[in-house]
């Protein structure tokens, strides 16, 4: 089996994390791996926020579990939150940010560091707070959220692989 294919058998979503932060040149590689998604005509349309200030994530956090109706944490303890946005004038722009999300969680796995897609990233920056946000952070443009790629070290037993379903591929010779 090839390395690639043993990374993509093996990746599995992380719902219990350390609270020790992952160093900064390991978030960085993840950052890349993600700058290098295939997007649609090659024009780049996504952007990441790579959360590690703990007050920002705190608010993420908080606004994530009101559009979900709960008051826990939905990323699960972990302390880096990579946002994937992407341009809503481009009409590749959920798939764009789709193929930086898995090429995120990917790289994480290849280095060691749990991850899992966390949702209602749209809802987050589609609000007065979400855009303000980005506001506050210069960017300029008209953003989707795509989802949340949170990172951390794995807190617990690592997942076990689910038998796959028979009926994955249908094949037309």
């Amino acid at each position: 089996m090839s390395e690639l294919l043993d990374m993509i058998k093996t990746r599995r979503s992380i719902r219990k994390y350390k609270s020790d932060m992952v160093p900064k040149e390991i978030i960085d590689k993840i950052v890349e791996a993600g700058s290098y998604a295939a997007t649609g005509m090659g024009q780049q349309s996504p952007i990441i926020l790579a959360v590690t200030n703990k007050e920002v994530r705190d608010k993420l956090s908080k606004w994530n579990a009101d559009i979900m109706g709960t008051d826990t944490d939905p990323f699960y303890g972990a302390p880096v939150v990579l946002v994937v946005l992407a341009d809503k004038n481009r009409p590749t722009a959920v798939y764009d940010g789709s193929l930086v999300m898995a090429n995120l969680m990917l790289e994480a796995h290849d280095l060691g560091i749990g991850s899992c897609w966390i949702h209602r990233a749209k809802e987050e920056f589609e609000s007065e707070e979400g855009k303000e946000l980005l506001k506050s952070l210069g960017i300029k443009g008209d953003y989707v959220g795509i989802g949340h790629c949170v990172l951390g070290y794995v807190d617990g037993e690592y997942p076990q692989i689910p038998e796959r379903k028979s009926n994955w591929a249908y094949y037309i010779d």
